[in-house]
């Protein structure tokens, strides 16, 4: 098996999920600050992972071909709802008192925010980024099929001519690869629900 395959295949899902952190994150605080579009963006956000990954896939296609361009995008889209959702839910749940305190000190909103609030959220968010992480290393797979790479394009040629020792070992390392992402998360998560 190519080895350069599962480098593609990670760089997809790390660059797809450094992306989808920083828009989740954006989402998250928009959604939890202005009620009036909440329901829009959490909906859209739902129906989005209702589509099969294929489908959007090939939509993205049609805008911008079969690259991992495509791909990351997709991936993109497939990772929002788990880092969209436990934003909002981390930052809704922080107490009452702790925000209150934060505007007695006479801080802003932004201020109250980045100091107070998305720290205390953060294990929350963080798992929120674990689970879209470990979701996408499956749901690159998909990319052999717009030219985006990575180890389904492994997959799909070992399937073709039923080479199952192939076949085996591309889906062992899509294993390992999660297990190692969700064990190492999972440790970090840990610790940050210990250290706040």
């Amino acid at each position: 098996m190519n080895f350069q395959l599962v480098l593609e295949h990670l760089y997809l899902v790390l660059v797809s999920s450094i992306f989808a952190t920083i828009i989740g994150l954006i989402l998250g605080v928009i959604v939890y600050f202005f009620k009036s579009i909440r329901p829009a963006i959490l909906k859209i956000i739902d129906i989005i992972q209702t589509i099969p990954a294929l489908a959007i896939l090939g939509l993205l296609m049609i805008i911008f071909g079969g690259t991992s361009t495509t791909v990351i995008i997709g991936l993109v889209l497939y990772s929002l709802l788990p880092i969209v959702n436990n934003t909002y839910v981390g930052l809704k749940s922080i107490d009452s008192g702790i925000k209150e305190a934060a505007i007695g000190m006479g801080m802003t909103k932004i201020q109250k925010l980045f100091q107070v609030e998305l720290p205390l959220a953060f294990p929350m968010v963080f798992t929120g980024i674990r689970i879209a992480i470990v979701n996408s290393i499956g749901t690159a797979v998909f990319g052999s099929f717009v030219g985006g790479g990575g180890l389904g394009a492994i997959i799909n040629r070992a399937i073709l001519i039923q080479d199952m020792s192939t076949l085996i070992l591309a889906t062992l390392s899509l294993m390992i690869m999660a297990i190692i992402f969700d064990y190492g998360m999972g440790a970090i998560e840990k610790k940050l629900k210990i250290h706040f």
